[in-house]
């Protein structure tokens, strides 16, 4: 029975984090939000604004209406009597577009003239304000719809001071009207504020859209010469031809290109080198292989694969020792998987590896740990932060370094121990030494002490000491403090590595 196909499963989507926006689009976000947020918050404020403008005028028309009722009222037998015409109540309610209401109360709320239904103040600062003579207002409501009051209290014994002796008679008088005529004025206020905006507006995001333009296109003018340029060019940009403002970025970018023109440089030469040690072992298999064709003596054919097979294992050699060059060279420090190593157990290890080759070359190899304490049940691990395997290549490129230059009944001692909170990891030989003047130079690639018959490729302390780099370590040789050998005073390669990071401890 043949089995469904599998559904298809579509990939995630790619995190909010990682998705570009456009610098252009940011820029225009955080320059219309803010614009678009204060434009209804302009329009609220006008709004009020427009009110009370509207307002004013009006007011002071209630204003002096109210002042000319005052005039009105008369005192007569101790009675409060208005003397207003009847021609009086027309004008007073002589209005078009609002209904204008009036009334005048007596002491104890005695209705002398005008609209019963009016309603009277309440008490307050302003009614306070009122009864000393000055014209208040209020708004309020007459038959559920909306009014502007004006009021004012009038004393009807004017010999009597306030504050002195018995309360003086007051009369109220209060003029009210609705609000339609200061509506309508309140409206063409903000008709005549807002429709401007309302053309100016779409004239401000043009002109922001065009600033944003001219403001932006000295990048786009970047992109063009960078992409302009032929793929080998790796010279700096001139900051003096970009905006100041992304002159740290253009800086950062040169800094990027001169480093990638040395990887770049490094690789060639690597190549370059590589290609011309690679010559003599591949030439010596040639000549081998051609020779051995041309014999017929079994003897010097058995003799000429034995150079062949020596040539082979010298280009084999040379291949591996190129690939981890380059394997070192090209995995920085940001790359390097770190973890925490115990240095000893590593070095143990790798002089296990290295025991066979020691006997067939007759040479004593060893390796020594620090004396423990008496009282400690088992050695102190020696820990440090790397890449085992790196490590390991490091150790490997010593340990070979040395047997090839100790001679037979000689001796390598590897040597792990600590300086303080520094570890640090020492490979001693009985060999020829190495001159102080000469020590600068045995780890550049492809350099070989002269005088010296030891076949190799010289890439081994080159590798030792990028591996070192990479791990943070510092690499010096002196002569061996242990050889008393004038023709072979011996090398000392110490490595001294620093302590591992500690990681912060939390405290919950």
């Amino acid at each position: 029975m043949p089995q469904p196909a599998p559904l298809y499963v579509p990939p995630n989507p790619e995190p909010d984090e990682n998705i570009r926006h456009s610098l252009f689009g940011e820029i225009l976000d955080w320059m219309l939000a803010p614009l678009l947020l204060l434009w209804p918050m302009s329009i609220a404020i006008t709004y009020l604004v427009a009110k009370s403008i509207a307002n004013q005028p009006f007011d002071d028309a209630l204003e002096d209406r109210v002042t000319v009722l005052s005039q009105q009222i008369r005192t007569v037998s101790g009675k409060p009597v208005v003397q207003l015409p009847g021609s009086a109540h027309d004008v007073l309610r002589a209005d078009d577009v609002d209904s204008v209401y009036f009334q005048i109360s007596g002491p104890a709320g005695l209705h002398l003239d005008g609209d019963r239904d009016l309603p009277r103040p309440r008490t307050g600062s302003d009614d306070d304000q009122a009864r000393g003579g000055a014209v208040s207002f209020r708004n309020d409501s007459i038959h559920g719809t909306p009014v502007r009051v004006a009021y004012s209290y009038v004393n009807l014994d004017p010999l009597r001071e306030p504050g002195k002796g018995a309360e003086p008679e007051l009369a109220l008088v209060q003029v009210a009207e609705t609000l339609d005529k200061r509506a309508h004025l309140a409206n063409e206020i903000i008709k005549g504020v807002i429709l401007p905006q309302f053309i100016i507006l779409p004239v401000i995001l043009a002109l922001v859209w065009f600033a944003l333009s001219r403001g932006l296109s000295p990048l786009a003018e970047l992109q063009e010469r960078i992409r302009a340029r032929p793929q080998d060019d790796l010279s700096p940009i001139d900051p003096r031809q970009v905006p100041e403002e992304i002159s740290p970025l253009v800086g950062s970018f040169n800094d990027m290109l001169e480093r990638l023109a040395q990887t770049v440089e490094m690789q060639k030469r690597f190549i370059a080198d590589a290609a011309h040690q690679m010559k003599t072992p591949l030439a010596g298999m040639r000549m081998q292989s051609e020779l051995a064709l041309r014999q017929v003596d079994p003897g010097e054919i058995h003799r000429s694969l034995e150079q062949l097979a020596t040539s082979s294992e010298s280009a084999t050699r040379l291949v591996n020792q190129l690939l981890a060059l380059a394997r070192a060279e090209n995995q920085p420090h940001a790359g390097l998987a770190f973890e925490e190593i115990d240095l000893a157990q590593l070095a143990r290890a790798t002089v296990q590896d290295w025991v066979q080759a020691s006997f067939a070359a007759r040479i004593d190899l060893g390796f020594e740990l620090p004396d423990a304490p008496p009282d400690a049940l088992a050695e102190e691990p020696l820990h440090i932060a790397g890449n085992a395997l790196m490590l390991r290549e490091l150790l490997s490129n010593l340990i070979d370094n040395a047997l090839r230059y100790t001679p037979p009944n000689g001796s390598v001692t590897v040597r792990v121990r600590r300086d303080g909170e520094q570890a640090l990891l020492e490979v001693e030989d009985t060999g020829p030494g190495i001159a102080p003047a000469e020590r600068a130079h045995v780890f550049e690639r492809f350099y070989r002490i002269l005088g010296t018959n030891v076949q190799g490729s010289g890439l081994g302390l080159a590798i030792v000491r990028e591996i070192a780099q990479q791990h943070g370590a510092e690499i010096d040789i002196f002569n061996n403090p242990r050889s008393h050998s004038k023709k072979f005073p011996g090398s000392l390669f110490r490595l001294t590595f620093p302590p591992p990071v500690q990681e912060p401890i939390d405290a919950d």
